[in-house]
């Protein structure tokens, strides 16, 4: 497998996707997953020189040696009246990047709403997911469901194992609508070997990353307690063929957001971690990927 990491892992330390390239080039990685999960109206790749913004990257990460592999569209919640439009025009305009980069998988999150049944639930994430399944088809590209855990959506997501996920998937049943599954959420659930290969064939990609098992932290490997031998037999077994691509972008936590630190009012020079950490944090999940792969026999350049 080769190894690929996540442009939001340096979000809040660079100002555009040019500089998160180049800082995971000089951490090692040469595969990218490009995180388009927090554009606005107004950012440069919604506006007419969205064509312009991609080519900038593309010919960055090629001069590089790099290359983009996988992607991560629009965030929010398609199932709230007042985000789904933006939602909607956001991940289209995902898959036009997704095409002109070469990406062929991009994640796309359901829905979630209180007090909903599992059916309704799939009733209405199909008919969200079929306002961009015929779009990525024309454009080559598939669109990824993924699973979450109670730990983050309660009991307002109905995909947090893979017999559910597959379940979901043949529901929709669109020959570009496959799988991501998340070593973390599922970390939060469980055990993992048995619903990794209930996924089975639509098993299209990954999201590595581990946690402590009472929430989702999005955390490097072997910071948290997810068995690592575990998965990485599931994956061989289920004959995953994608990218083992590292999703540990909170591993340096701010004092912002839903598992920030507490902060103290009469001093906050230690309040954020800095960009040389954010260096050292990334060369280390790089290097660790390599000796989970390399122990296992499966590491390609």
């Amino acid at each position: 497998m080769k190894i690929a990491t996540t442009t939001g892992d340096f979000k809040r330390f660079c100002k555009d996707d040019s500089e998160k390239v180049r800082e995971l080039y000089n951490a090692g990685f040469r595969y990218i997953d490009l995180s388009m999960y927090n554009f606005t109206p107004d950012c440069g790749y919604m506006g007419d020189g969205w064509k312009a913004e991609t080519k900038k990257i593309k010919d960055l990460a090629g001069g590089l040696g790099m290359k983009f592999v996988q992607a991560h569209s629009q965030g929010g919640n398609p199932l709230n009246a007042d985000e789904v439009g933006f939602i909607v025009a956001a991940t289209l305009r995902s898959v036009d990047i997704c095409a002109e980069l070469g990406i062929k998988n991009t994640v796309v999150h359901p829905g979630f709403a209180p007090n909903i049944s599992k059916e309704e639930w799939f009733e209405r994430n199909k008919k969200f997911f079929e306002k961009i399944l015929p779009y990525a088809e024309d454009k080559g590209v598939n669109i990824l469901c993924e699973n979450s855990t109670k730990a983050n959506m309660r009991e307002m997501y109905f995909i947090n194992s893979g017999k559910d996920m597959r379940e979901f998937i043949e529901y929709v049943n669109h020959p570009n609508f496959h799988g991501c599954w998340d070593t973390g959420h599922a970390n939060c659930e469980g055990p993992q070997y048995d619903d990794i290969m209930d996924i089975g064939e639509h098993l299209y990609a990954i999201h590595y990353n581990d946690n402590c098992g009472q929430m989702d932290q999005h955390l490097a490997p072997y910071l948290g307690t997810m068995n690592h031998d575990e998965v990485m037999h599931a994956l061989i077994d289920v004959g995953f063929k994608g990218y083992f691509t590292l999703e540990c972008d909170s591993s340096l936590r701010s004092y912002h957001g839903w598992f920030g630190r507490r902060q103290y009012d009469k001093d906050t020079r230690l309040s954020e971690p800095q960009l040389f950490m954010q260096r050292h944090m990334e060369k280390m999940m790089y290097e660790t990927a390599e000796y989970i792969l390399k122990s296992y026999n499966l590491y390609e350049d």
